[in-house]
């Protein structure tokens, strides 16, 4: 007898009796895909600009991403929204960033509609689409779509991975990570790498392994089955990191300069199409020095970021192929819709000198040209946490001015290639129709002969914003069918409306025209000005790079525009506008736990995020840890927050009490106890009193003086003359009883896990401190 099956929630057709023997079974149907229905690969990378893919022009080696485009599509018209997190927002719902409540990044939400950090149910994720329609649903690299004070164990876990519609997730979920001791989470619970960086850890390489695993784990049970795959490396956002080898294969390729560089690009970009033919090259940009006036040192230090930028790329290209490689050899490739993005334009925040420690930027700590040259060598290393200058930046973007963070084309013109054999008859083609990210969902969905879902998991879903472009996959020649589309990004606006684009810079066409720099806020009667006297006008169907701003003859069409932002900005909740940048990520929200003044800790905690982590920069505060050493002694570490890029560690090693404090990587203030830690139980303690006022615009933190207690007894202090301001180091969270990531001081290896036995580790911020005076003195008197 042939198995009976009916669809959930109908009637059952089988025959219930009052025995087995006059009872007919019948079984509710399993979810499955139709048959032949192709699996979905997106590869999004990060920070990446339109003139540094290989096949848009790039000197670079990207074969993998190459082949893809030679088989298949490249568009020279695709938008994003300028920054990650808000395009990703994008990319997974088919909904505007304002839509999704993601106007910043998500550690830069602000408690307005628009901007709040939290995507709404309504907005459906296409990973929950395809869960409902037989497929498997996977996620692999970086997230950075959940609120960032959501991201503790305490949850809540359904804005995780697991709780958009995947059902496998390895990665990590903030906005980067060292490449060599990622923040890693393995679907809803935080895990270590199984190698370390002298072993050949890579974060690339390891997603590629797991992403292979997750495929291989569904096709050897079920080979029909579809996925969704979401594929996002850390590349090429900062850290810029990479074995040796792969930078030193690009020795003396980028010493001609960024204008060489851009010059060579463009002219490939003419001979392969990618740009049209009566295209102008942008203007020099007034934030960036020629590169002749560049000292030697400058130009040796910037060539080797540029080297280290482009090896990071063509490693990441490798992998991406070992994955494609994968999916020739199961059978896979030729149905597989495989979309490869780029989340925003490349990077400027590396500053004009670039960083060895993307810390410093986040902490508004100036560069400095002998800083970075000390680390010449260890650029692209575990050491370092390095970003290239903006020139670089300047260059990646080819042919448009500017870059990440602003809507200029340089920030929001990215790559598309799209390659599906089975469903693509075009090959190696290019189209020029008008598209964004918010596309890429109703693209899919089309593709798939599959309707918007009416509900996801019972919540009514609302309208998708994007338009599909799947006509122009076998027609160069299909009219565009997105037609308007605002942006704005922490104040920086722009619109596109039939082949026009009007644009009002903040603070400015560029930073030294402006005499402002980046995050300044925007007032009232600011945003009067500027929209009175700031849009520019550029008509793109024949000014591709945005050249010739003909704002002030064509002031009828400019007042449409700007009129044409303005309903756009109502419709999609982009008030109010919002020109703060890092200032942002100092905003108060609302956190899972209530304000207190103690955190315990206990044993075995691993990487607390930071908005999560109890906050000791800048006050007074105390850790004592309630500890038994064992017989013949015990150390590792108590309780630490961040890396070598920045933040502090209180440990036990060789028989004494530590504590390290990290300021960006710079500088290490380190206090040793004068008395070993005996055997037997202990309160170890340590106090910090803040005794200046920090200046938090400069990058300095507090000063204060540090202190360490065995049993109330005072037994070492040091002055610490400075600091970290705003954020600790954000390679890794915080950690008791063992170390996570890379090691805040080099005074030990991790994981260093504590030896003996804690009971908690209390954390007071109340400024309730220890003060023993007469040993105080003692100590002084000692050291003079």
């Amino acid at each position: 007898m042939s198995l009976h099956e009916y669809k959930p929630g109908t009637t059952f057709p089988g025959v219930i009796g009052r025995t087995i023997d006059k009872s007919s079974p019948a079984w509710p149907e399993p979810l499955r895909a139709k048959q032949g229905t192709p699996n979905v690969l997106f590869i999004v990378l990060d920070d990446t600009g339109f003139g540094q893919f290989g096949c848009y022009g790039s000197p670079i080696k990207t074969p993998n991403l190459d082949a893809l485009a030679a088989n298949g599509l490249r568009y020279n018209n695709l938008h994003t929204t300028a920054l990650c997190s808000p395009t990703r927002s994008c990319i997974m719902t088919g909904r505007n960033h304002h839509s999704n409540a993601m106007a910043c990044i998500t550690e830069g939400s602000t408690g307005y509609p628009g901007s709040n950090g939290n995507i709404p149910f309504e907005n459906g994720f296409l990973s929950e689409i395809l869960l409902q329609k037989g497929y498997n649903t996977y996620a692999l690299g970086k997230w950075h779509l959940t609120p960032s004070e959501q991201l503790s164990a305490a949850g809540p876990y359904d804005r995780w991975p697991l709780g958009r519609g995947f059902e496998r997730f390895y990665g990590f979920l903030g906005g980067d990570t060292s490449q060599y001791y990622p923040a890693l989470v393995y679907d809803n619970h935080t895990v270590s790498p199984e190698k370390t960086p002298e072993e050949g850890y890579h974060f690339t390489a390891d997603i590629t392994d797991k992403a292979i695993g997750f495929i291989a784990d569904s096709k050897q049970v079920a080979p029909d089955k579809p996925f969704f795959m979401y594929f996002c490396p850390g590349a090429m956002h900062a850290p810029h990191h990479v074995p040796k080898e792969w930078a030193d294969a690009y020795a003396g390729q980028f010493d001609k300069g960024w204008e060489a560089y851009r010059e060579e690009t463009f002219a490939r970009q003419k001979e392969m199409g990618i740009v049209p033919p009566d295209a102008e090259l942008s203007r020099h940009d007034p934030d960036v020095p020629h590169w002749d006036s560049l000292s030697d040192d400058e130009r040796k230090l910037y060539v080797r970021m540029m080297e280290v930028f482009a090896g990071f790329f063509t490693h990441t290209d490798h992998h991406i192929g070992r994955l494609v490689d994968f999916l020739k050899s199961i059978g896979e490739f030729e149905n597989t819709i495989i979309m490869v993005i780029s989340d925003n334009g490349a990077s400027s925040e590396g500053g004009p000198q670039g960083s060895v420690n993307e810390t410093l930027f986040f902490n508004n700590v100036p560069e400095s040209l002998e800083e970075n040259l000390k680390a010449l060598d260890k650029l692209g290393g575990p050491e370092t946490f390095n970003h290239y200058a903006w020139g670089w930046t300047w260059a990646g973007n080819t042919p448009f001015r500017r870059w990440k963070r602003e809507t200029y084309r340089g920030g929001i013109s990215d790559p598309l290639v799209i390659h599906w054999p089975n469903g693509i008859k075009a090959k190696g083609e290019i189209r020029t129709q008008y598209a964004h990210a918010i596309d890429l969902v109703p693209t899919v969905l089309e593709l798939l002969e599959i309707d918007p879902p009416e509900t996801i998991k019972g919540v009514t879903q609302s309208p998708i914003e994007g338009v599909s472009f799947a006509h122009t996959f076998d027609d160069a020649n299909a009219p565009t069918k997105h037609l308007t589309q605002y942006f704005e990004m922490m104040g920086h606006r722009s619109l596109y409306f039939e082949g026009w684009r009007a644009v009002c810079p903040w603070p400015g066409p560029s930073f030294t025209e402006a005499g402002k720099p980046f995050g300044v806020p925007i007032s009232k009667d600011t945003l009067t000005e500027l929209d009175s006297h700031h849009w520019e006008l550029y008509h793109i169907d024949e000014d591709f790079a945005e050249n010739h701003d003909i704002a002030a003859d064509n002031r009828p069409k400019l007042i449409e525009m700007i009129a044409t932002w303005y309903v756009e900005a109502g419709k999609y909740k982009v008030l109010p506008i919002d020109g703060r940048g890092v200032q942002r990520l100092a905003e108060e929200r609302p956190q899972i736990a209530l304000a207190r003044t103690r955190y315990t800790y206990y044993p075995n905690t691993q990487d607390v995020p930071g908005n999560s982590a109890v906050r000791v920069l800048n006050r007074p505060h105390s850790i004592t840890a309630d500890v038994e050493i064992p017989q013949g002694g015990a150390e590792g570490i108590l309780l630490a927050h961040g890396g070598n890029d920045g933040g502090y560690s209180f440990y036990v090693k060789g028989g004494k009490l530590h504590w390290v404090h990290n300021y960006v990587g710079r500088s290490l203030y380190h206090v040793e106890s004068m008395e070993l830690v005996s055997e037997g139980s202990h309160q170890l303690r340590f106090e910090f009193e803040v005794t200046g006022q920090p200046d938090l615009a400069t990058g300095k933190g507090a000063p204060g003086r540090a202190q360490l207690y065995i049993d109330g007894k005072l037994v070492g202090q040091i002055d610490v003359p400075v600091t970290i301001p705003l954020n600790i180091g954000v390679s890794s969270g915080l950690s008791c009883g063992i170390a996570i990531g890379s090691p805040v001081t080099p005074d030990y290896e991790p994981p260093f896990k504590f030896t003996g036995k804690i009971h908690s580790v209390i954390v007071d911020i109340s400024g309730d401190l220890i003060h023993d005076k007469d040993a105080e003195m003692r100590m002084i008197m000692a050291r003079q």
